[in-house]
């Protein structure tokens, strides 16, 4: 597809038209009210509160509410439905491979595995040359921490600041967004760079911009301070969406991976969202021109199921086979996930949906920046294709996070249809975290940003410009 090229109209194979699909077949006549008492007493608490509604289906780009109220999906579910929910051909290839071929024995080998490994290896860079299946982000970066240990042979690693990689124990460790009070010391070997983020950062050159060859030479310097002598590896997300989308800039990371190499480090790249298509290539590594040593994949790989992968070299392969290296699970690449990955990147890569995510990208982005020129609420606009955040600010001078407005504005949304994630954790204050599915069409992102326009029109305190 040629750029310019997206129209109004624009539908591929892949994208659905939801607003057909009004009622469910799984759950009718639900009372809300009863399922949410019965949630709050047998549900344990996990950090976050319990959504205020509950959701009956999905289908699409829409999900709906047990009250019957329908909102357009700006986050794919927890950024995970990269194809829409209920896609027809993922939905197929679950029902046969749970009918015929749904979980093994780790150590035997399957059709879907082999097709999976054999078409992600093929797609991605060469260096990135094998590849293993689990099942969550958390896992995948796991594997990843631990495989980087034992080539290395040493234990430090490094992360950076607002990063989100998972709950298990060396992911969390490597993770500086939040989530590490309350529960005794986190893995040792930890060390911290500064978030590259270009909007609130007070490394600055003399004409105001962002000077962050200096802030990362600075972290990498407390780094080397700290450090014992036994660095392993940096562990990264080219946009980093917990922390509020907070986007690497251009040359960061190619920076990073000289920094690294002159420790004798390894670079992991975290792609859990930014993989498979939805910032505009296939993979966020590519926009840098990139090979990381170890490529991490998840949520956006299995569409909504949970499935993971780890991707790295023959030669880190070999290595650590030698010495022994050991992830064993009990949904290591199981078929029926695998197969769902499967078609995923099929239909990615057939249906040209990373040029269609880039050239949506553009009408998203303008969009939200043509509110940016309405709203004086609106800090900072960034991100890049179908990924972009949106900071609410209570003064652009001063830029103090104004989280209540940001909240306030969300709940409109809602109200009207639209959900779109807010960032409310003080670490950033408040920023909309969007990532539709990248089949979303044209109408489908002005209905979004309609919604928008009139939540942020309806909310008091948005400081309207004309």
């Amino acid at each position: 597809m040629a750029p310019g090229t997206l129209t109004q109209d624009d539908q591929h194979p892949a994208i659905l038209d939801s607003k057909s699909h009004s009622t469910s077949p799984l759950y009718q006549n639900l009372n809300q009210a009863e399922l949410l008492n019965k949630g709050e007493k047998h549900l344990l608490h996990f950090g976050s509160p319990l959504h205020h509604d509950v959701i009956a289906k999905a289908h699409g780009l829409y999900i709906y509410t047990a009250s019957g109220h329908r909102l357009l999906d700006w986050t794919s579910g927890q950024m995970s439905c990269l194809l829409g929910h209920g896609h027809p051909e993922i939905v197929k290839v679950i029902v046969d491979h749970a009918m015929y071929l749904d979980h093994l024995f780790s150590g035997m080998l399957s059709p879907p595995v082999v097709s999976l490994s054999e078409r992600l290896c093929n797609a991605l860079p060469p260096g990135l040359d094998k590849a293993m299946f689990l099942s969550t982000g958390g896992e995948s970066n796991e594997a990843a921490i631990k495989m980087a240990k034992v080539y290395t042979g040493k234990f430090e690693v490094v992360g950076i600041g607002a990063s989100w990689h998972g709950m298990t124990a060396q992911a969390q460790g490597a993770q500086y967004h939040f989530g590490r009070k309350g529960h005794g010391p986190t893995m040792p070997g930890m060390h911290m760079l500064p978030s590259p983020n270009a909007y609130r950062s007070v490394f600055r050159k003399a004409d105001g911009s962002y000077d962050w060859e200096t802030e990362l030479d600075y972290g990498w310097k407390m780094i080397d301070l700290q450090s014992c002598g036994s660095l392993a590896a940096c562990i990264v997300e080219c946009i980093q969406s917990s922390g509020g989308m907070i986007t690497l800039p251009p040359g960061y990371l190619k920076a990073l991976k000289r920094r690294c190499e002159a420790r004798g480090m390894l670079l992991i790249v975290d792609e859990a969202q930014t993989g498979m298509g939805r910032c505009g290539d296939l993979m966020a590594i590519e926009h840098e021109g990139v090979t990381p040593d170890i490529v991490t994949l998840s949520k956006t790989l299995g569409n909504g199921i949970p499935l993971s992968a780890i991707v790295t070299s023959e030669e880190i392969d070999r290595v650590c086979m030698e010495k022994g290296y050991m992830f064993y699970t009990t949904h290591l690449n199981d078929p029926l996930p695998a197969a769902v990955g499967d078609k995923v990147l099929e239909i990615v890569l057939r249906d040209d949906l990373v040029a269609h995510a880039r050239q949506a990208g553009q009408v998203l982005h303008a969009g939200l920046r043509k509110l940016q020129a309405r709203y004086a609420c609106i800090g900072d606009v960034r991100g890049r294709g179908l990924m972009a955040g949106v900071e609410i600010v209570k003064d652009r001078g001063t830029k103090e996070p104004a989280t209540e407005l940001a909240k306030a504005i969300g709940d409109r949304a809602y109200e009207i249809g639209l959900w779109a994630n807010l960032s409310t954790h003080p670490s950033f204050g408040g920023t909309f975290r969007i990532a539709p599915p990248i089949t979303v069409t044209v109408s489908q992102l002005e209905e979004g940003l309609t919604v928008l326009e009139q939540a942020f029109a309806e909310t008091e305190g948005t400081m309207p410009l004309y």
